[in-house]
């Protein structure tokens, strides 16, 4: 399965890093010192956060993007094509990587994004990843298992293809 996160919704006002911890310690067999425990990602309280594990309950595209790259915010335009083309059969998270928050909300804004989008200020979760290139799509079944990923621009008709397969391959595997 996929390393589990939290970060917190690209419009809300909640700040903070995102949460990348993964276990609490109690069942690590190195006791972990006091003060280096952690609420692990997906038991936190999620008033606007949003928990990848939320959404492993179905096929998920999640992109990864920052402003820094060429054109990756506009990228998000098609993200959101294919989030509205798949809503209910597919799960979108839009991830902004390192950007200033005030920049972010302006994007959101601007673009009128409907589908999730959330804020990896520190690049913890781009980190946990191994986001190199802007930008980076994970391609994950239900329940967090990571089917592909796939990294730079893609049109509608490339993205929507690559959607289609998970979709396929999501069928095989309930099959088997």
């Amino acid at each position: 399965p996929l390393p589990e996160f939290a970060v917190p919704e690209g419009e809300v006002q909640l700040e903070g890093d995102a949460n990348v911890a993964q276990d609490d310690c109690e069942t690590s067999s190195l006791p972990c010192p006091g003060d280096a425990r952690r609420t692990p990602a997906c038991r936190i309280d999620p008033a606007g956060a949003i928990r990848v594990c939320d959404l492993f309950g179905q096929p998920l595209v999640i992109s990864f993007w920052f402003t820094k790259g060429e054109g990756c915010a506009d990228q998000q335009d098609v993200v959101e094509t294919l989030y509205r083309r798949y809503r209910g059969r597919v799960g979108f998270l839009s991830l902004d990587i390192r950007d200033d928050r005030d920049t972010l909300r302006e994007l959101i804004r601007r673009h009128g994004w409907s589908m999730p989008v959330g804020y990896d200020r520190d690049g913890a979760v781009g980190s946990l990843y191994g986001v190199g290139g802007c930008p980076t799509f994970a391609y994950v079944y239900p329940g967090g298992t990571l089917q592909d990923a796939s990294s730079g621009r893609l049109t509608a008709g490339q993205l929507g293809q690559r959607v289609d397969r998970l979709l396929a391959a999501t069928r095989a595997a309930a099959r088997s």
